[in-house]
């Protein structure tokens, strides 16, 4: 009968430290070592370019995920379905409008296809930048806080120690998981992921897991 470590240890396609990472977890963590083996088949998985990425995060702020799967479904068409730059600056206002975005969001995705156009941005150095080069790099364009940024170093850079306190369901995860539903302050949530170190990232993505088994896609 395989181990809950064997499990987590053989896992194709997941980022390479995955494994490793889901190890020490369950080693240094009571909470971690429950909830790893029940959802041990799953891993984080990058989608898309980093331009195709941040935009879709921008057309999905504060609405619900079916409504802006529609928007980004007419923005693609409107692009005639190669979602870049040049494209998406090609298209007018008017025509961004029309499939469905906010006048504030049609400001922020051309003010972001504007900077990858203009090659203000970095992007072919990202990879070997550190987390808060990328996210300060990143906060710059309008319409990209903090959050963002780390999903971005999450979902499309796959960063192994990211942790991101302003996520509402990262914090409702550690205060059902540690705190047994009461109130859990970024303080305290902090104080816990310290455990989680050098793989918050993961911690991160089981937390999730814990209160939504079907993972996010980016």
């Amino acid at each position: 009968m395989s181990t809950a470590k064997e499990k987590v240890a053989s896992i194709d396609g997941a980022p390479d430290y995955w494994g490793q990472a889901c190890r020490d977890l369950m080693k240094q963590d009571r909470i971690m070592k429950k909830i790893i083996p029940k959802y041990g088949s799953g891993f984080l998985v990058t989608r898309g370019d980093a331009f195709t990425t941040l935009a879709r995060a921008i057309v999905g702020q504060q609405i619900s995920v079916a409504a802006a799967q529609a928007v980004w479904d007419r923005v693609l068409v409107a692009s005639k379905r190669k979602m870049n730059p040049k494209n998406i600056l090609a298209l007018s206002v008017e025509e961004l409008r029309a499939a469905g975005l906010s006048g504030r969001k049609v400001e922020y995705i051309r003010d972001l296809a504007d900077h990858f156009d203009s090659g203000r941005l970095h992007a072919n150095q990202w990879k070997n930048m550190d987390d808060e080069s990328v996210i300060q790099e990143l906060s710059a364009i309008r319409g990209i806080g903090r959050w963002t940024a780390e999903m971005f170093l999450i979902f499309n850079l796959i960063r192994p120690n990211i942790l991101p306190l302003d996520d509402v369901g990262l914090i409702k995860a550690i205060s059902l998981n540690y705190f047994s539903g009461e109130p859990v302050s970024r303080h305290e949530a902090r104080e816990v992921a310290a455990n989680w170190a050098p793989w918050r990232t993961v911690a991160t993505w089981y937390m999730w897991r814990s209160i939504d088994p079907i993972p996010v896609e980016y």
